[in-house]
């Protein structure tokens, strides 16, 4: 996120912040990265997703998200990257 923002924290705080960063995001996307997902768990205060690397129409980049949520909101998200995505972010073997 640090590289797309062109900040130092690499965090995306507030709506807007977040409406001008998923544009960033989706014209940025490698294309090993798909959209093939595990259920989403949640127990109304936290949702938790895994995209695994193995899917039924090939391999993708690897991911776990994890949002908590307070009053209807997101109060905090994390994105867990495994090593077949960090390997595809840091060696710019990816295509566009």
């Amino acid at each position: 996120m640090r590289y797309l923002l062109g900040t130092e924290s690499g965090v995306c705080s507030g709506r807007d912040a977040l409406c001008a960063f998923l544009p960033k995001v989706f014209a940025n996307q490698p294309k090993e990265r798909r959209t093939f997902r595990n259920d989403v768990f949640t127990d109304g205060r936290v949702l938790m997703w895994e995209y695994p690397r193995r899917t039924p129409d090939g391999e993708q980049m690897d991911f776990t998200e994890i949002m908590e949520l307070e009053n209807g909101l997101i109060r905090r998200h994390r994105v867990y990257w495994g090593w077949f995505g960090v390997r595809t972010l840091t060696t710019g073997t990816h295509t566009r």
